[in-house]
Order: structure tokens, then C-alpha cells, then sequence
């Protein structure tokens, strides 16, 4: 059988898609363009640590479509939805023109470029949670056994998908780029598509790329700046997250014992305890609140979702 990579394709030629997150708005009331999508289970985190805006998709569109985003960051913006500190912009590209066969290609391409795309797209260090980097070892095992379990992180549930993310092949046939810190302007956000578009076309072809990332911008003839901006969280959040650094290690027996098969997605205090939501892969999040005693830690009470 014919090998499909590496081949040339005009980077404007490639189908994406692109996962905005926001905060505020009204999600539930915005008017959706045919084929858009807006995932109401998908919320950010306000600057008051309550659950807020959303996530809004496009169906798989060319760059000739792209007015089809602007229209709708207008309506985002209408309703006065805006991106904070804890949205992100995931850029996803179809690999049809190559099939499977890109799929090792572009795991060594995250393992020699993945930092200069998180350098050139900025990325907020709070937000290295939602992209860890693709490992040797993955490749290893990739080899071994060509599967997305083969490419997920280990570790906490948000951070399964890494910043180049090749399981979305097996899932939906893309290639996902994580790294761009959240936006709803319209330049900004196509600039990190046109990025992406034209990083993979890049690998797709088998161009060899400089690692500095000035320099790869000007060899791919993409932007050089303009990308969203690194929005640091406000200091109740990084305690938060470094209290759950702290308590996750001490609670993951129990955890797996409320939930067998289930991983810690994040801890939070609330008035009668501490409460810990639980992931199990394809299932909704199972929280309890636990309260700490000098020997154990007890259930008070698991919270309805």
C-alpha cells in the first residue's frame, strides 16, 4: 500500500476546527450559525471561582470559511462574553490528506518543536495543566502499539491530552494544538489557526523546521506575534491549585475507592468540608465532600451533578 505521508498540501486546503472557550455571555440563548456547536457541560471559571460562559466549536471548515468565526465572536461579544485567565484555544486539524501514516511523524515533530510553538503562542504556565509534552517514551510505546492510549498523559484527567495532541486522530482524525491561551478576538484567533494550519501543512510536506521560534514563524510565512495574550490567574487560584498539589497524592486511595477506575479532577473547599470531583473516563464527574479527622478523612456527602 501506497505510503501517504509525506505529501504536499496547501495549508488553506486542510479542514479545522477550533474550541473557544469564554466566560460570561449567555450561552444558552446565543444564536448558532448551521453546524456550530456550543457544549453547555464545557464551563470556565469566572473571576469570582463560580462556573461560567462555555465552549463554542465550528463543524470542520477551510480558511475561505473563516468569516463564519468572526460572525460568531461577534455575537459572543454582543452578549458581553469575554476570555479570562481560564479559557483556552484548541486548534484542531483533519489529517485526511494523510491518514494514519502523519501520525508518527507529527509525535516527532511535537517532540522537536513543541516548545517553540508554546513559545511563540505564549502560553500562560497555569495553563501547562491542560498541555503536558509528548514524551520519548510515547513514541515507544506508539510503535509498539499505534492507539491513543499509546499518546495520553498519565496523570490527572485534564491533562490526558498533550499540547500537540495525535490522539485526536483516533478519535475525531485531527491533529489538536492546545497551546494558545484564550481569546475571543477576531485576529487573534485566526492568526493561531492560520499557525496551526500552516505547522502542519509544514510537517505534513516532511519540511524540516528551525526550533527558534522567530525563526519557524518566517520559514512557515506565518505571524510572528499577535497571539493571545499570557492572562495571569488571580492568587485565590493558584492557592487553590497548589492545595490541590498538596492533597491530591493523600487522597487518590480514597478516591479510587468511590470511584474505582476514577482519577482526582480537582479539589475545592466549600463550607462543610473539602470537596473532591472524580472523573472515570466517558462518565460525568462524581463529587464528594470530605471532611479530615487526626486518623482519616470521612464522606460527609456525595454532591448531586
Amino acid at each position: 500500500m501506497m505510503a501517504m505521508w509525506p505529501k504536499i498540501v496547501d495549508w488553506k486546503e486542510l479542514r479545522f476546527g477550533v474550541e473557544i472557550e469564554f466566560v460570561g455571555g449567555n450561552p444558552e440563548s446565543l444564536e448558532l450559525l448551521p453546524g456550530w456547536v456550543i457544549s453547555l457541560d464545557e464551563r470556565q471559571i469566572d473571576a469570582q471561582g463560580m462556573e461560567s460562559g462555555s465552549e463554542l466549536k465550528p463543524p470542520p471548515i477551510l480558511w475561505e470559511d473563516r468569516e463564519q468565526i468572526q460572525i460568531m465572536l461577534s455575537r459572543l461579544r454582543e452578549q458581553g462574553a469575554t476570555a479570562n485567565w481560564s479559557c483556552g484555544l484548541h486548534v484542531h486539524i483533519g489529517l485526511e490528506p494523510w491518514g494514519e501514516d502523519a501520525v508518527l511523524p507529527l509525535i516527532d515533530a511535537a517532540l522537536e518543536y513543541q516548545q517553540t510553538i508554546q513559545a511563540l503562542l505564549n502560553t500562560s504556565e497555569h495553563r501547562l495543566l491542560f498541555c503536558p509534552p509528548v514524551t520519548p517514551d510515547m513514541r515507544e510505546s506508539y510503535i509498539a502499539n499505534p492507539s491513543d492510549e499509546a499518546v495520553l498523559h498519565e496523570g490527572r484527567p485534564q491533562s490526558h491530552r498533550c499540547g500537540i495532541n495525535t490522539a485526536a486522530w483516533f478519535d475525531i482524525g485531527t491533529v489538536e494544538i492546545r497551546y494558545a491561551n484564550g481569546s475571543v478576538n477576531d485576529e487573534e484567533i485566526l492568526r493561531t489557526i492560520e499557525l496551526c494550519l500552516r505547522f502542519v501543512a509544514a510537517k505534513g510536506a516532511g519540511r524540516k523546521l528551525s526550533t527558534d521560534p522567530l525563526k519557524m514563524a518566517l520559514e512557515l510565512e506565518a505571524p510572528i506575534d499577535g497571539y493571545p495574550s499570557d492572562l495571569p490567574p488571580p492568587q485565590w487560584y493558584q492557592e487553590r491549585c497548589w492545595l490541590e498539589e498538596a492533597l491530591i497524592p493523600i487522597l487518590t486511595p480514597l478516591a479510587a475507592e468511590l470511584v474505582p477506575g476514577g482519577e482526582i479532577h480537582h479539589i475545592v473547599p466549600v463550607q462543610d468540608g473539602i470537596m473532591v470531583a472524580i472523573e472515570k473516563s466517558g462518565e460525568h464527574l462524581f463529587k464528594f465532600v470530605l471532611k479530615p479527622s487526626a486518623q482519616s478523612w470521612t464522606v460527609v456527602r456525595q454532591v448531586e451533578s
